[in-house]
């Protein structure tokens, strides 16, 4: 399916389009533009689902195509095809010059990267198909065999592989090679007529290997026990105004819906976010660090570089509880006046960027986790989230809890069920009383929905204790 020893192939092929007349028709097309870019791509994917003992999904998709996007001002004119061929690049370009001239000077290229965060082989190629559906069978089989109380498995394997380039009228030419995979295991236990769910994930920008490895996905299946026959035991989660406990890792989804959305440059620039305006105040209590990172080697979220070719770094957002800065692309960093950070990211060639995250976390503090757990006389402990949203213009948020139990006298009680955090994302920093030694990230799973697009993306955080926040609950 893909040639190694050049990726680019699969972009440019014999009669349809070469690198000189890639950069020829961008040069047309975005020559009385102030920024903008020929955006290539091919992408390979694959997913396996296995449920009810048997292989239910064997899906494999490849598509090509282009996006096409000048920017004048604040306007932006973008086109996309699934034809990469000079004929369908030049087409597009002809609905750029319904834009207006660009009046000002034209802001520098990105810089050249040479830094590669993963590998740039295939995951798809790696392992042959009978092995990808009996590693399934196999977590299935495993699973079932674990506890007589396992009622159901469900087991899904995903891998794509996507070759980028981006060509710019300057003269810059920049390609990327991205792998991603991702297993998932769901577990559904039964006892006295009861069922509760569990279910793990993880992966990266690696290859299938580390997945296939005996002690993955046996960890794998053990978390996804673990949660549903605690799940099994819960009781009604209680509901006011509470001290929260929040573990480490993956619930740093919540800081990632609550607060990152926020911090990103397109709704800071509108006014519209309810971080607009506000650098150099304090956001956070003290000892709140709020980092974006898209360098991270081999994380969900990584890029060696972003979808407009800048190349990926640690972005500071908040410092000791004080605003620093906000994600940004090209458009937002130029009209904003500010450095751009990386964080240009589009869905596919289908879909102009947009400020997006990358892998966004809180830093460790001082705090050993069982003390901040001896701190709450009352309150609940959140381990795992479900799903969650946001309004970004108020930064109100709302979040289920997938496992959580009550504390009680500095002690973890009964498990519970159906607990929802409440809040908004300006006071929820502000009411940290606790941060841990302990930061962790997610295992790789996390999906960001913005503006009708879908991109992979990180979270992490340390066992963080916030007081004051409203659970919503079922007792």
């Amino acid at each position: 399916m893909t040639n190694l020893t050049d990726p680019r192939s699969l972009l440019y092929r014999p009669g349809s389009l070469t690198p000189d007349e890639a950069l020829r028709l961008t040069r047309d097309a975005l020559g009385q533009c102030d920024d903008g870019e020929l955006y290539l791509q091919f992408i390979a994917s694959e997913s396996f689902g296995f449920d009810d003992g048997r292989l239910k999904t064997a899906d494999y998709s490849r598509d090509a195509g282009f996006g096409l996007r000048g920017v004048s001002g604040e306007m932006t004119g973008f086109a996309h095809a699934n034809d990469i061929s000079a004929a369908a690049i030049a087409r597009a370009g002809e609905t750029l010059k319904l834009l207006d001239p660009a009046s000002a000077s034209r802001p520098a290229p990105p810089r050249h990267n040479n830094r590669h965060l993963y590998t740039e082989a295939s995951p798809l190629d790696a392992v042959p198909f009978e092995a990808k559906v009996k590693l399934l069978e196999t977590i299935d089989a495993a699973a079932r065999a674990r506890d007589p109380r396992v009622a159901q498995v469900s087991a899904s394997l995903s891998g794509s592989w996507s070759v980028v380039e981006i060509v710019r009228a300057d003269g810059f030419v920049a390609h990327d090679v991205r792998p991603l995979v991702r297993l998932n295991v769901s577990i559904v236990a039964e006892k006295d007529g009861r069922r509760e769910t569990g279910s793990f994930g993880m992966g990266g920008r690696w290859l299938y290997d580390d997945l296939f490895a005996p002690e993955t996905w046996n960890r794998a299946i053990d978390m996804a026990l673990e949660q549903a026959l605690t799940n099994l035991e819960s009781v009604a989660a209680p509901a006011g105004e509470m001290t929260v406990l929040l573990g480490p890792g993956w619930p740093g989804v919540l800081l990632h819906e609550a607060v990152g959305h926020g911090l990103e440059g397109d709704f800071n620039r509108k006014g519209t976010s309810a971080f607009s305006g506000r650098i150099g105040e304090r956001v956070g209590a003290p000892g709140v660090t709020v980092i974006d990172d898209g360098s991270l080697v081999g994380r969900r979220g990584s890029l060696s570089i972003d979808d407009e070719g800048t190349p990926t770094q640690e972005n500071v957002l908040i410092e000791d509880g004080i605003l620093k800065g906000y994600i940004q692309d090209r458009l937002n960093a130029r009209l904003m006046g500010v450095p751009v950070t990386g964080n240009g990211r589009r869905q596919d060639y289908a879909h102009a960027p947009m400020p997006r995250m990358t892998n966004t976390f809180m830093r460790a503090g001082n705090d050993n986790p069982a003390e901040l757990l001896s701190r709450v006389k009352s309150g609940i402990f959140a381990k795992s989230f479900g799903g969650g949203q946001v309004d970004i213009t108020s930064g109100k948020f709302v979040f289920s809890c997938t496992e959580a139990y009550k504390i009680e006298n500095g002690r973890l009680g009964a498990p519970i069920k159906g607990a929802t955090l409440i809040g908004d994302g300006p006071s929820v920093l502000t009411r940290v009383i606790g941060i841990g030694n302990d930061m962790e990230l997610d295992e790789g799973i996390g999906i960001c929905g913005k503006g009708g697009q879908s991109v992979p993306a990180g979270v992490g955080q340390p066992t963080l204790l916030v007081e004051g926040l409203t659970v919503g609950g079922t007792g």
